[in-house]
């Protein structure tokens, strides 16, 4: 199964390529609508998913990077494991490895992960909402292979 490795590679170019974009046009916090609720904005996140200890003082930075790492190599060599037809497993295994990549690249070589893509909720009347918490293509893999994992392991039959 390391033929899915290719979409890891896409993703990791993509999260990259948008990143270093926004980061040549754009100030940080500045704002640009692109349609309603959904807007660009630069933003660095020194934490985890919703800036989980964003504020500890450096140290997470190291931190975050080594989990990165090893969930890097457990997912690769999980991915590497899978049999034929379970395609779809591998497709989320290959998002999710993208995208640890491509945020584990930002920490440490810039010390923080680069988010700039900024949506409102308007179904959700909670300000907590909005606007959600700004994200980036690599968030965006990761969020979107956990749920194809998930839902392929929940939803496919063990094998015995």
């Amino acid at each position: 199964m390391k033929h899915w490795l290719w979409l890891s590679l896409v993703v990791l170019v993509l999260d990259q390529g948008t990143k270093w974009l926004v980061l040549g046009l754009l100030e940080p916090f500045e704002v640009i609508e692109l349609i309603p609720n959904f807007n660009l904005t630069l933003m660095f996140n020194t934490g985890a998913a919703f800036s989980f200890l964003a504020d500890a003082g450096g140290w997470q930075r190291w931190l975050f990077a080594l989990v990165a790492v090893g969930i890097t190599i457990g997912l690769t060599v999980w991915l590497l494991r899978l049999k034929s037809g379970e395609g779809w497993l591998a497709l989320g295994l290959a998002l999710l490895i993208g995208g640890a990549v491509g945020n584990l690249i930002d920490r440490v070589l810039l010390g923080h992960v680069v988010d700039f893509i900024q949506v409102y909720l308007p179904l959700i009347p909670l300000a907590l909402f909005n606007p959600w918490p700004s994200f980036n293509i690599a968030d965006s893999a990761i969020s979107v292979g956990v749920v194809i994992m998930l839902t392929t392991t929940l939803v496919t039959p063990e094998k015995s």
